[in-house]
């Protein structure tokens, strides 16, 4: 099987509706007539509907920021792979090094999102990396080694 490498763009918390769409422009025409390689953007979940219709016929893939495990409940703040799928959204990224830093999530929260997203239907893009703190310490395989076995444990690749 032959891989195609992947660009993506995270956003972040950057970008209001109108400058989304002004971004979205910009990279959806330097995208046009791209076929060796796979583009993808994840902008803010308030922008994710509004990017999709400035992209729609593009051949540009988009990601939700975060997703959660549970298609509908109790969990304000979270996004479902439904809700993710609706605004347009094709992939969402899991396990970035700023949820897992700044908001504490572990390997085995990792793993339940990322298991979310697939049975939901949406392309998990697998976050890991190790901290400079770590790097520093030597131990970037070690983390590296453990933020795979954790965050694909009961993934199937068939």
């Amino acid at each position: 099987m032959k891989r195609r490498a992947l660009i993506a763009g995270n956003w972040k918390m950057h970008a209001t509706l109108e400058e989304a769409g002004r971004l979205a422009a910009g990279v959806a025409a330097a995208c046009r007539g791209l076929e060796d390689r796979d583009v993808l953007v994840a902008p803010p979940f308030t922008a994710l509907a509004h990017v999709a219709g400035v992209v729609k016929g593009v051949p540009l893939l988009l990601a939700g920021q975060n997703v959660h495990w549970e298609e509908k409940g109790a969990f304000t703040g979270e996004v479902s792979p439904a809700m993710l799928r609706d605004a347009g959204a094709v992939a969402a990224l899991v396990g970035h090094s700023e949820r897992r830093q700044l908001f504490l999530e572990d390997d085995g929260l990792i793993n339940r999102r990322l298991r979310g997203a697939l049975a939901g239907g949406l392309l998990p893009v697998f976050c890991i990396g190790e901290t400079l703190a770590e790097r520093e310490a030597g131990d970037t395989f070690a983390v590296l080694d453990r933020q795979l076995r954790a965050g694909l444990a009961g993934v199937s690749l068939a």
